[in-house]
This record gives structure tokens, C-alpha cells and sequence, in this order.
């Protein structure tokens, strides 16, 4: 970055003209304490100490392919996929519409636009953006990695291409950023991929080739941080974040109305299921598994639990269909689906209803920067699925044994975490700049790692730049 000195000379007759009159001497003094304020405010603002040491962040600007000309990709692009085409839900900045026309905080948030929800977030109103580079901690590329994997994973004429995902952006960056790359050789670069790591987990060496894409499995990405909903079991490459739900309150105020209105909720139910294929019951011929074993239990104490009905992604854009039914519940259930996580999770917490896990690697091993491994049991419950599935145990009787105390105790608990694990409404009010949600415990975490990195790459320390666990917890959970 360059900036302009304005250079200020004192001449030979302005220092004789100090010696003359106390009244030309005092116009003087007056005269050149103003040049040297001025000079002062011509200068750049010091890089260091402030509210925004260690925390600059340079956007990098991307050609429109990489990200906004994604977000109109038709969808033919990607036929085999039986998603519905998520431009109904750009509005808002990615938010989606509004679940009302009344509504301050309920949208129909699509979940694969956390990509474009994050780059405008962290463009309209992080307080520490730099103009450089080169001067920043951090450097966020605006890539819509997940969008532009849409046809490789949905198009059968693109399937065996699959590994050519991300390599036009890294050609980019060569051609016209090589100073950047070769600065930290990428370790302080960073970008958000809106899915599960697994969708991108593909060996290049794959013949023939399986499910997925090799964004992460390509050597000239393996130094990057990258924000997933989802992280590997090894998640030294990406950290997993939360899923967006549709609660994005705008002001201090609708986010203390709502977490008043479930603490004082009438919870009559004990548990909660929100899933598909609840409407079906499991097949004698399928495996066993803990979804089914949920669906069977509940299906036979409709009178303990409660079963919502997601088949075909119908509640993915419908809030009102499993959150009035968590309002009314104790403990909402998260088994594992195709992959460890669920949105579900963190709909649950919203909604001031226990989480139960029956898989560490389901929130516990995933999302530590935002909440802390050491406290999940302050505020969740986990049941092993093979006491479930193979040892007939009841998860009624389980969570029976919980005290009334024990669990106000938790649903409090469980109230205190959850701004944490919302996203804020696009242009909040100053009063809520003050509570950290998950974009601003995201920006943390990513910043301590990526300090950690660039600090271990320039002492030569490699092996500290993949450690996991340094970086797991946020410190003033």
C-alpha cells in the first residue's frame, strides 16, 4: 500500500523570525504546530496496536466467474441433482425472503448460500478490512467453492473432470497474485465451502473415479484454511462452523425477545425427532441403524415423542414446521444422516431444546471454536448409538432420569450458547455488534490459526503449523 508524505520545510527565515517578538514568535509556534498536525493526519494509520492488531483482513477481488456469476448457473448445469434451484432464496443477501412480510428475524435461509451470506457479511461490516494485501493477517478469497462443484457432482459429463475443481482459481492466483502465494506459500489464506468436506474428498488418483470433487486432496489448496459445514475426522485443512439456520435477528432487542420467549416455552414433550423418512416405518429388511431405531421407539411412545416429518428437504425452507414443535419439547434428537452433522443441531439450540447426540464426531469433534468440547456436557446429551441399536437401550429411559433441575440447568446453558451458533441479519444494530454469533467466533478461530501458521512457517517450526488441538477452543466460551 502505498500512502503520500507530505514533506514540510522550515526555511532559514522562519527559524530568524523565531528570535524576533514574543507576538511573531507565538504566530510562528502557532504556524508550525498546525504544519505538524497536519502532517500527523496525512500519515497512514499505524499497522500495529489498535482494535485491529493481528485481525486485518484483505478480500482479495476475484473475476465474477469465481463467485456471483455462480449464483446464476441454471439447472441444467447440474441435473441429477433433486435439490430445488436455490435462486428463490438469494434475496436479502443470501438470507433468503422473509418467512413473513412482517418478519425481523425468520427467513427461509437455504443453507448451500453460506458462501455468499459470509463474503457480504465480512464485506459490509467487519471493522478491520485492509486495502493490502500484503499488510493483512488474513486473506479471504471470495470463491463460491461449493457452487462451482455443482456440475461435477450433478452432471454425468463432467464426472470424470471432477479433480479439475478449484484449479482455475489456483491458475488465477498464479498469474495474477504470485506475491501473495509465494509470501506465506497460502497459509494465510482463507476461503468458505458451503457443504461437508466428504463432497470434496475425492482421490485424485480415483480410476475411476468416485464420489466428489478433490478440492481438498489437491496439493496446491493443502495450505489454505477452509470453513466447512462439515470437517474430515483430520481436520487440519478446513474447521467445520455452523450450519446457518433461519433465525437472524437484526437487533439486540428481537434476540432477547426470543431466547425470553423459549426459556418461558411449555415444554410437554420429552423428545423431539426432525428427520426424513419419520413418516415411513423402517424397513424389516434394512440395516440396522440408529435412525431407524429412533423412528421405531418413537413410533411406539407417541405419548414421550415427538416425530417431524423432513422427507424431500421440506423443512429446509420452513422453519415454522419443526421449531414450534422444538418449543414445545425438552431434548431434540441428532442422529447421524448420511454424514455425521445436521442443520437440525443447531435449529434445536435456537429453539432452546437439549440436543442429543449419539456420535462424538457429530457436533463434539467438529465445531470447537464455537462451542467448547470441555462444556457439552453442560449443555447437550450424548447416548452411544450402539447402546441403541445393538443393546436395546430405550432413549426415553435415558433421558427420564433427568432431573426437572438438571434440565432447566442445561436449557439455560443451552440459551447462553446460542447466539453463538446464529448468523446475525445483514446491517444489525450497533447494540448487537457487542454479542459474538458464529461469523465473528468463525473470523476468531481462523485468525488465531492462521497466525499460529504463519508464525510456525516462518520459524521453520513445520510440524506446529498441522497441530489440531491448540486452535480448537475459543477462549472466552
Amino acid at each position: 500500500m502505498s500512502h503520500h508524505h507530505k514533506t514540510i520545510t522550515v526555511s532559514p527565515r522562519l527559524s530568524s523570525d523565531l528570535l524576533q517578538t514574543p507576538s511573531m514568535s507565538n504566530r510562528h509556534s502557532h504556524l508550525l504546530s498546525f504544519l505538524l498536525l497536519l502532517l500527523l493526519l496525512l500519515l497512514p494509520p499505524p499497522l500495529s496496536g489498535g482494535p485491529c492488531a493481528n485481525r486485518r483482513i484483505h478480500i482479495l477481488p476475484l473475476p465474477s466467474s469465481f463467485n456471483s456469476d455462480l449464483l446464476s448457473l441454471p439447472n441444467s448445469s447440474f441435473p441429477l441433482s433433486d435439490s430445488p434451484s436455490f435462486s428463490p432464496y438469494l434475496p436479502n443477501h443470501s438470507l433468503g425472503p422473509r418467512t413473513h412480510p412482517l418478519s425481523h428475524s425468520w427467513f427461509r435461509t437455504d443453507p448451500r448460500l453460506l458462501e455468499p451470506l459470509f463474503h457480504h457479511r465480512l464485506s459490509t461490516s467487519y471493522p478491520c478490512l485492509s486495502p493490502s494485501p500484503l499488510n493483512s493477517t488474513a486473506i479471504f478469497l471470495p470463491y463460491y467453492a461449493s457452487l462451482d462443484a455443482l456440475p461435477f457432482l450433478f452432471n454425468s459429463s463432467n464426472f470424470n473432470t471432477s479433480v479439475s475443481h478449484g484449479l482455475p482459481l489456483y491458475e488465477y492466483l498464479v498469474r495474477n497474485h504470485a506475491e501473495i502465494l509465494n509470501q506465506h506459500h497460502g497459509h494465510n489464506l482463507f476461503l468458505v465451502l458451503s457443504g461437508v468436506a466428504w463432497d470434496f474428498n475425492q482421490d485424485p488418483r480415483s480410476d475411476p473415479v468416485s464420489w466428489g470433487t478433490s478440492f481438498l486432496r489437491l496439493e496446491q489448496f493443502m495450505n489454505f484454511t477452509i470453513l466447512t459445514q462439515e470437517s474430515r475426522p483430520w481436520p487440519w485443512q478446513e474447521h467445520a462452523i455452523p450450519h446457518p439456520t433461519s433465525f437472524h435477528p437484526p437487533s439486540l432487542t428481537h434476540l432477547s425477545n426470543w431466547i425470553s420467549r423459549a426459556a418461558r416455552s411449555k415444554r410437554e414433550t420429552l423428545m423431539l425427532f426432525a428427520g426424513g423418512g419419520t413418516a415411513l416405518p423402517p424397513s424389516p429388511t434394512s440395516r440396522p441403524n440408529i435412525r431407524s431405531s429412533i423412528i421405531a421407539q418413537c413410533t411406539n411412545r407417541t405419548d414421550l415423542c415427538t416425530l417431524v416429518d423432513c422427507s424431500a428437504g421440506t423443512c429446509t425452507h420452513d422453519p415454522i414446521k419443526y421449531m414450534l414443535p422444538m418449543l414445545k419439547s425438552k431434548f431434540c434428537l441428532q442422529p447421524p444422516g448420511d454424514t455425521p452433522t445436521r442443520r437440525s443441531t443447531f435449529d434445536s439450540i435456537i429453539a432452546g431444546c437439549i440436543p442429543v447426540f449419539f456420535e462424538e464426531i457429530s457436533a463434539k469433534r467438529q465445531y470447537g471454536w464455537h462451542l467448547a468440547k470441555s462444556k457439552y456436557d453442560e449443555f447437550s446429551v450424548f447416548i452411544p448409538k450402539e447402546d441403541v441399536v445393538f443393546g436395546g437401550e430405550s432413549i426415553a429411559r435415558v433421558l427420564g432420569t433427568f432431573s426437572e433441575e438438571r434440565v432447566r440447568r442445561m436449557r439455560e446453558k443451552v440459551l447462553e450458547v446460542l447466539p453463538r451458533v446464529l448468523y446475525k441479519r445483514h446491517g444489525f444494530s450497533e447494540d448487537l455488534r457487542g454479542v459474538k454469533d458464529a461469523f465473528d467466533l468463525a473470523i476468531d478461530g481462523v485468525l488465531r490459526r492462521i497466525r499460529r501458521r504463519v508464525k510456525a512457517f516462518e520459524d521453520g517450526d513445520f510440524d506446529r503449523i498441522y497441530l489440531l488441538d491448540d486452535d480448537d477452543e475459543e477462549e472466552d466460551f
